[in-house]
């Protein structure tokens, strides 16, 4: 039977059922069915630059880095669990946790430098304050005057 969108389903998920080909995504492999949802971002606009949030739940600070090359701002984040931790009073029966890594580019400009990009972590949310800046202008062409 099929449902409105407002019951959670939508009209086409019986009619478009068709087998899809499955590739390994290491994401969804590590956290399970909701990856499509990790590091959801907003990006709000601003007169003087672009405000960005990061949802990175379950991050501490120092497991999260940025990097700007070439005009791209990549932030990554990495998890690991201890090994070395195991409950000798009883066999694990379900483990959801997982190490991995996950990372996430975004085109800002060759102008801007690491000093004009400004980033703090507080919630499990990363709050990146981007600045516009105009790109310099080429230099104008001046004609030299000839004489004789």
């Amino acid at each position: 039977m099929l449902l409105p969108s407002i019951f959670g389903e939508s009209l086409l998920d019986d009619l478009m059922d068709f087998p899809r080909m499955e590739f390994p995504d290491v994401d969804r492999r590590l956290y399970g069915k909701h990856a499509s949802q990790l590091m959801k971002t907003d990006v709000h606009e601003l007169e003087t630059g672009f405000e960005v949030d990061i949802d990175l739940p379950g991050f501490k600070k120092d497991e999260i880095g940025l990097a700007l090359e070439n005009g791209y701002l990549t932030v990554s984040a990495a998890k690991g669990l201890d090994e070395d931790e195991k409950d000798k009073q009883g066999k694990l029966i379900r483990q959801e946790r997982y190490a991995g890594s996950m990372q996430r580019s975004f085109y800002v400009g060759e102008h801007l430098t690491e000093e004009d990009i400004k980033a703090k972590f507080e919630d499990g949310v990363l709050k990146l304050q981007i600045p516009k800046k105009e790109e310099p202008k080429a230099p104008e062409k001046r004609m030299i005057a000839i004489e004789g």
